[in-house]
């Protein structure tokens, strides 16, 4: 399995991610220890909830039905017949109303139950129930049902975004939904999908931020074909990241791995390799990026440390003068040596640059 990871670091890498390295009041925990990764998730969202309440939980238009005894908004005929509400002199009407009963609303307040119920949560436990009592009049969810995609952001509720990022993590990272309906249990830690995507997303939110001008992006490799085949149906190539070094036309591509298994042992050989399908990939990112062959590419695959003893960090091969080679990050370091190493990663290929702190 993937190494043990400081919880300390899986805040560094969800500020990076979110961007909220430098938030005020969020930036105190970096002073703090958490004993379990629930504990994390629950102090960010006292912190963030405590900020919104100052401002004022945001309203928004929600639509509500009714039978009600006067007119207001449109006139269910149907239901009104079905319910037999005419009866006692009430019409169904479905109306929009100005509530803090939003679906962000919802969601937090479905997020902060499921810690205080679920959660591994002691020290946030105090304040979590002080910030419920602020949503009395916001009606908890099903968290299986919400539809993120649908989610808008605007002027007037932008400051929800980290908090609803902070919640998905939550949701989609550590909820169980047991046999029972509507019965949950919460993972210790984050799932293997949503840990590698939280993983390739730091290491590329890092370089964003600290090395601005290498235009840090995942990038479409092109085919290096010549000549007028049909080429319909080759498979797309796009990397994690690939750094660009303008002024020398150098470019770095990193691919990002989070799998159990970094090396591999072939049934006929009693040896150890790196995985096959992996130097593969960055063998044909590499070569077909570098159309010129005059060795102004190069691709390394990082890895996240796993509980594989002695994992061989490979050298730089140049392959037509464009080296390939083999980084494993261990995110169970300080995060001081964890931002030294990939500061060295683009440094290795590109030289000596200028962060940006």
């Amino acid at each position: 399995m993937v190494a043990e990871i400081k919880i300390k670091n899986i805040y560094y890498m969800l500020a990076y991610v979110l961007d909220f390295l430098h938030e005020t009041g969020v930036e105190d925990l970096q002073e703090e220890n958490f004993d379990n990764i629930h504990e994390l998730f629950a102090a960010i969202l006292v912190i963030g909830i405590n900020k919104q309440l100052k401002q004022g939980l945001h309203r928004d238009y929600v639509q509500q039905e009714e039978a009600l005894a006067s007119l207001r908004g449109q006139i269910r005929i149907a239901e009104t017949i079905k319910q037999q509400t005419q009866i006692r002199g009430k019409l169904v009407c479905v109306f929009d109303e100005y509530t803090e009963d939003s679906q962000h609303n919802r969601i937090l307040k479905s997020v902060m139950q499921l810690l205080l119920r679920h959660g591994d949560v002691k020290k946030s436990r105090s304040d979590l129930l002080k910030l419920l009592m602020h949503f009395a009049n916001v009606t908890e969810i099903n968290p299986t049902a919400i539809r993120w995609d649908s989610l808008k952001y605007h002027r007037n509720n932008a400051s929800y975004r980290i908090l609803i990022a902070i919640c998905r993590f939550v949701i989609e990272g550590l909820l169980i939904q047991t046999e029972k309906a509507d019965v949950y249990e919460l993972r210790s830690w984050l799932n293997d999908g949503k840990m590698y995507k939280l993983y390739q997303d730091f290491i590329l939110a890092y370089y964003k931020r600290h090395y601005p001008d290498l235009s840090p992006n995942p990038d479409t490799v092109e085919w290096h074909i010549t000549n007028n085949a049909h080429s319909t149906y080759l498979p797309k190539m796009k990397t994690d990241i690939t750094l660009h070094q303008k002024n020398t036309n150098k470019k770095l591509i990193i691919e990002t791995k989070f799998y159990k298994q970094i090396m591999q042992t072939h049934h006929y050989a009693e040896t150890l390799t790196y995985r096959s399908d992996h130097l593969y990939q960055i063998f044909a990112y590499v070569m077909n990026s570098s159309k010129s062959a005059n060795g102004n590419v190069a691709g390394v695959l990082l890895y996240a440390k796993t509980d594989e003893p002695n994992i061989p960090v490979m050298d730089p091969l140049k392959f037509c003068d464009n080296p390939i080679w083999v980084e494993v990050l261990d995110l169970n370091q300080k995060f001081e040596n964890i931002s030294s190493q990939l500061d060295k990663i683009c440094e290795e290929w590109l030289g000596p640059l200028q962060r940006v702190d």
